[in-house]
């Protein structure tokens, strides 16, 4: 039976799911923020789950409105302030990838002082990434390299990048069927799902439902059957 170790999550879908419902895009966001609470909780119980990581801010997302990206600025830091109570309770170990130094100096502190306060919980692993994407993480992870050797093998640039696990089981809500520049090398043999459930309306029991598909796929990576 698989078992999906490292879940990786596009969270897609805030916005639509708060035009639909007649309100601003960030109360989309909002409740966003209340399903990832759900989801980790659910995820840091299952003892075959040990790393959880979402897309919560792409490289590209800079390019939204000045207010919108304000606000998930303000957001992201009180979601790390008043989570970290839960993850303490829950055992969970907090981690960020991506580029943080394009943040304000005060959300890269709170982002550091949650991974310092984290960092000895031994159970699932919840990494955000943040300013994250993928191929600007490879191109950090070959120019921290190449002034070291000319002949990079793919241990050492994988031990470069921001995430240094595979992942088993990557899951895209709201519809679409993209990767969007997200753990590109991570993801060469995961297993993809795409829902149509709009993020805020994501639950553990549809995550459960994928999980349970999961654990029947046959993965040969690359081999014969």
């Amino acid at each position: 039976m698989n078992k999906a170790r490292h879940i990786a999550i596009i969270m897609d879908g805030n916005g639509r799911w708060a035009e639909q419902q007649g309100k601003k895009r960030v109360k989309g966001h909002e409740a966003g923020a209340k399903v990832v609470k759900q989801i980790t909780t659910y995820c840091s119980k299952d003892e075959n789950v040990e790393r959880l990581t979402l897309y919560a801010f792409s490289t590209e997302n800079w390019k939204r409105p000045r207010l919108e990206v304000e606000f998930l600025m303000k957001l992201l830091e009180k979601y790390l302030k008043d989570e970290l109570p839960s993850y303490l309770e829950n055992n969970v170990k907090f981690e960020a990838i991506g580029d943080i130094r394009a943040f304000s100096k005060s959300l890269q502190k709170t982002i550091q002082t949650v991974e310092e306060k984290t960092a000895h919980c031994d159970g699932l692993v919840q990494s955000l990434a943040l300013n994250y994407g993928s191929q600007d993480e490879i191109l950090r992870a070959v120019n921290s390299l190449k002034e070291h050797t000319q002949n990079i093998t793919l241990e050492m640039l994988n031990n470069a990048l921001d995430c240094k696990v595979d992942v088993d089981l990557l899951i895209r809500t709201g519809g679409d069927k993209r990767l969007s520049n997200f753990l590109l090398w991570q993801s060469a043999y995961a297993e993809l799902f795409f829902t149509d459930t709009l993020w805020p309306d994501f639950t553990c029991k549809e995550l459960e439902k994928i999980l349970q598909k999961f654990t029947k796929i046959e993965r040969r990576f690359g081999g014969l059957k």
